[in-house]
């Protein structure tokens, strides 16, 4: 987890921090449909490289929101969940969300 020296004096500014690029955005509305595999994630990630995931879901478990569960397997077997943290982001989320439907529906019907 970031110390508070670390984080940006603006509360905004250290969500944006946290999850504000577009990766993470997508990471995070996955993972808060349920715990998923590396390969799971990245497949429902178009466009993602699997560097980009590795560091993104890494930074995020630095943060404590998301978390890593290796099991002690051949081959090994890796999931990924949101932390206790990390689920308190769903209402920001959820909100992004229903602005894009909303903004969706506008859209269509200017056309």
């Amino acid at each position: 987890m970031l110390s508070r020296d670390e984080l940006p004096p603006c509360p905004v500014a250290t969500t944006v921090q946290l999850i504000g690029n577009k990766w993470r955005l997508l990471i995070m509305r996955n993972l808060l449909g349920g715990t998923q595999r590396f390969n799971e994630l990245r497949r429902t990630i178009p466009g993602i490289s699997q560097k980009v995931l590795t560091d993104n879901l890494r930074y995020m478990e630095s943060c404590g929101i998301v978390t890593r569960r290796v099991y002690a397997e051949v081959p090994p077997r890796v999931e990924y969940s949101v932390s206790e943290l990390g689920s308190s982001m769903k209402p920001i989320i959820s909100a992004m969300e229903e602005w894009g439907v909303k903004y969706k529906e506008l859209a269509s019907a200017d056309n």
